[in-house]
């Protein structure tokens, strides 16, 4: 019954936004981290495959299921993909340098702050569902 109850929110999706959100984070981290490496090439999670199997949940109403810690759900090629084996997006050259780095500070810092915003709002909505909620199971207006 109290398994229903979560499936009757937004709560499962929300928690794939943190867990993919996190995810991300780290790998833009580790961007961050290897700006200054000759040749490293960046990397990121498919924000867009990501976004559109959200999409695609939300349309025909199906609810995942609850996420162990640590598991990523998104769609790419039409094949789930879990934390386990990330596939990375090419990244957009921004910048050509003569080491072979094609990423900038600056663009990494905006993508970790775009990312970071995302994380903060499914947190704070996932709150309030969970507010909303413990309102209905104590039976207080």
């Amino acid at each position: 019954m109290l398994a229903r109850l979560f499936e009757a929110t937004t709560i499962p999706i929300l928690e794939r936004v943190v867990h993919f959100a996190q995810a991300r984070h780290t790998v833009l981290a580790g961007n961050l981290a290897n700006i200054d490496t000759p040749g490293y090439e960046v990397r990121d999670l498919p924000v867009e495959a990501f976004q559109e199997e959200l999409r695609k949940q939300i349309e025909t109403k199906h609810q995942p299921r609850p996420l162990s810690p640590g598991e990523i759900q998104y769609s790419e090629g039409g094949r789930g993909v879990g934390a386990a084996s990330p596939r990375w997006t090419d990244s957009t050259k921004t910048l050509l340098r003569h080491d072979g780095n094609d990423t900038t500070v600056e663009h990494q810092v905006s993508e970790m702050v775009k990312n970071q915003m995302q994380h903060n709002v499914a947190l704070a909505v996932m709150n309030s569902q969970f507010r909303l909620l413990l309102t209905a199971i104590s039976e207080k207006v």
